[in-house]
C-alpha cells in the first residue's frame, strides 16, 4: 500500500512538473516572440505581460468578469494575459499566437455571458488579449462622428460625447460598463434603438487586425468583411481595434420614468396591453422596457411578481403625456413619475445609479455586478396571452432570484432590412426577452439546480417565442444552443447556434469567414465555421 501511495504521489508530482515546465515554455516563447515582432512599436510591452505566478494575474483576470460561474477553480485558466498598449502589440500577439499554435481569446469589457473572452473549454493552451488599456475616445462634433478604441466602455463613450455637446448622442447599450469592442460586434441595442437603430447600424468605419496580423480599415478590408464585423459576433473574424461611430441628434432634455406594478395592481393585464402597443403603437421617441422580478408581497411570508416599466423619451414631459394618453393609458402614468434631465443624466438613471451620482462615474469603467448567473434570450412576434403570462409567474415562485427584461422593438428597427448587417431581428419582432437567474452560493449543487430551472422556463416559453428558427441574441451567448470544444465545428454543427443568432445571414457569415480566416485561427466554442472544403469554389 505504501509503495502504491508513493507511486501515485510521484506520478502526481511528475504531472505537475510537466505542466509547470510546459507553461513556462509557452510564456517564455510568447514573450520572446512578442519582443521580436514589436521592435518597431513606440511603446515597450514589458508592463503588459501577466503570468499566473504574479499576484496581479488573478486580479486582472477577475477585473471585468461578471459571471463568477466562469471563474470557478475547475474552469481552465489562460497561460498568460496580455494587455496591449499600442495597436502594434495586438498585431504581434496575433502573429505569435499563430506561430506558436496557441489559442487566443479577446476581451474588451468581459460581459460575455459564458465567459468566452477569458475561458476556453477547447484544447489548451490559450492566452487572453485584454484590450482594456486601449480606451481612447476622439469625438468630432463637426463631422458627427467619433473614433472609439475597443477597450473603452460605452459609458466612457457617452461621457466624452456629452463633454463636447448636449445635443449629440450614440444609440447603444444601457449597461455603462460594456466594452465597446465586443458590444458592437453583437449589434449593441439600447433605449434609442426604436429611433435610430442599433449601435452597429451607426458604425461608419472600423480598424481590425486580421489573422495575418495586418491592420485594416473599411477601405482595405472591403465591404463584405466590414459587414460581418457589425453584428456577426466577436471572436470569429479578427480583433477590433477601434470603431468609427456616427453620432445622432437628441434634444437638450429628455424624460425618464419608472412605474412599478405588481400582480395585485392588475399587473398581468397591463403587461398584456404593453405587448400590444410598445413596438407598433407608440412613438419611436419612446422606449419602455419592462423589468420583471419576484419580490416580497405586502402579505407577510408571501411573494408576488413586480413589473417595472422603465422608459426613456426623447422629448418633454408634456409631449410624453400626450403619447402615453393616446397609446398606453393603462399604465396610469402620472406627473410625479416623470423627470426631465439631460441625456447623459438619463444614462445614469437607466443604469441604476442614485440620482446624486456625478457623471464622472462613467469614467470608472468597471461593473460592480459580480454574481453566479445563467442567462438566455428570445424574440417574441405575437403577444403572449394572459394565461401564458400566469404560467411564467408560477415558475417565478420556484426560483430564488428570477429576472426577465423585455425590450420593445418596432420603429426604426422594423424599417432596416434583415440583411443590412448580420443582426437579423427586425420587422415583425415585438420585443426581446432576456432571462436571468442569479445566485450567490458557490456550492457545487447550486449550478445544476439553477440552470435546470432556467432550462425548464425556456422550454415552457417555446410556445410563445419566435419559431423556425427560435431565435436568440448573439451577445447573450448561450452554450445550451450547441458548442464545439475543438474550434473546428462543421457547418452543420454550427448551424444549431448560427441560425438562431443570425437566421439567413449565417450563410453569408460562413462564406466571409472562409475568405478572411481560412485557417480558422479566430475560433471559440460558438465561432463562425468554415465552409466544407468541397464548397470553397463558391468563393471564387
Amino acid at each position: 500500500m505504501a509503495s502504491l501511495i508513493s507511486l501515485t504521489l510521484s506520478t502526481l508530482l511528475f504531472s505537475t512538473l510537466v505542466l509547470h515546465v510546459t507553461s513556462n515554455h509557452i510564456q517564455d516563447s510568447f514573450y520572446h516572440c512578442l519582443a521580436l515582432n514589436s521592435k518597431a512599436s513606440p511603446i515597450p510591452f514589458s508592463s503588459a505581460f501577466f503570468t499566473p505566478n504574479i499576484s496581479s494575474f488573478s486580479t486582472l483576470l477577475q477585473s471585468s468578469a461578471q459571471n463568477l460561474r466562469c471563474l470557478a477553480p475547475s474552469v481552465p485558466k489562460p497561460q498568460l494575459i496580455f494587455t496591449p498598449l499600442h495597436e502594434s502589440h495586438i498585431q504581434a500577439a496575433v502573429v505569435c499566437a499563430k506561430d506558436l499554435g496557441i489559442q487566443i481569446r479577446i476581451r474588451s469589457g468581459g460581459h460575455d455571458y459564458e465567459g468566452l473572452s477569458y475561458v476556453s473549454e477547447m484544447e489548451p493552451p490559450f492566452v487572453v488579449v485584454d484590450l482594456s488599456r486601449l480606451r481612447s475616445v476622439s469625438v468630432d462634433i463637426e463631422d458627427n462622428t467619433a473614433w472609439v478604441q475597443a477597450g473603452a466602455t460605452i459609458g466612457e463613450v457617452y461621457y466624452r460625447i456629452a463633454e463636447k455637446s448636449k445635443v449629440h448622442a450614440f444609440p447603444a447599450g444601457l449597461c455603462t460598463s460594456l466594452g465597446v469592442g465586443g458590444h458592437i460586434t453583437g449589434g449593441a441595442y439600447g433605449p434609442m434603438m426604436r429611433k435610430y437603430g442599433l449601435g452597429a447600424d451607426n458604425v461608419v468605419d472600423a480598424k481590425v487586425i486580421d489573422a495575418n496580423g495586418k491592420i485594416l480599415d473599411r477601405k482595405a478590408m472591403g465591404e463584405d468583411y466590414f459587414w460581418a464585423l457589425r453584428g456577426g459576433g466577436g471572436g470569429s473574424f479578427g480583433i477590433i481595434v477601434s470603431w468609427k461611430i456616427k453620432l445622432v441628434p437628441i434634444p437638450e432634455n429628455v424624460t425618464v420614468f419608472t412605474v412599478p406594478k405588481t400582480l395585485e395592481q392588475n399587473g398581468t393585464k397591463i403587461l398584456h396591453r404593453w405587448q400590444q402597443v410598445a413596438a407598433d403603437k407608440l412613438d419611436e421617441d419612446l422606449f419602455i422596457r419592462v423589468i420583471i422580478q419576484a419580490v416580497n408581497s405586502s402579505k407577510k411570508g408571501q411573494r408576488t411578481v413586480q413589473h417595472l416599466y422603465q422608459a426613456l423619451f426623447l422629448g418633454s414631459t408634456d409631449r410624453l403625456f400626450k403619447v402615453m394618453g393616446e397609446g398606453f393609458p393603462e399604465l396610469g402614468l402620472q406627473a410625479k413619475d416623470c423627470m426631465e434631465m439631460s441625456w447623459i443624466k438619463s444614462v445614469l438613471y437607466i443604469a441604476g445609479y442614485p440620482g446624486t451620482t456625478p457623471i464622472e462615474v462613467l469614467l470608472e469603467g468597471k461593473s460592480s455586478f459580480k454574481n453566479y448567473f445563467k442567462a438566455k434570450s428570445d424574440f417574441v412576434k405575437e403577444p403572449i396571452p394572459e394565461s401564458g403570462l400566469e404560467g411564467i409567474w408560477t415558475r417565478f415562485y420556484e426560483e430564488e432570484s428570477p429576472l426577465m427584461i423585455w425590450n420593445p422593438y418596432g420603429g426604426k428597427m422594423s424599417e432596416i432590412p434583415e440583411s443590412e448587417i448580420p443582426f437579423p431581428h427586425r420587422k415583425g419582432v415585438l420585443y426581446k426577452i432576456q432571462y436571468v437567474t442569479t445566485w450567490s452560493d458557490a456550492a457545487k449543487d447550486s449550478v445544476p439546480r439553477h440552470e435546470d430551472w432556467m432550462r425548464k422556463l425556456y422550454n415552457y416559453m417555446s410556445s410563445y417565442a419566435s419559431k423556425f428558427p427560435r431565435t436568440a441574441y448573439v451577445n447573450y451567448r448561450d452554450l445550451d444552443l450547441g458548442m464545439n470544444k475543438y474550434g473546428n465545428a462543421s457547418f452543420i454543427e454550427a448551424s444549431s447556434w448560427g441560425n438562431r443568432y443570425f437566421k439567413d445571414n449565417f450563410n453569408r457569415l460562413v462564406r466571409i469567414k472562409t475568405k478572411v480566416d481560412p485557417e480558422n485561427f479566430f475560433s471559440h466554442e460558438q465561432s463562425i465555421p468554415l465552409l466544407p472544403e468541397p464548397n470553397y469554389e463558391q468563393l471564387l
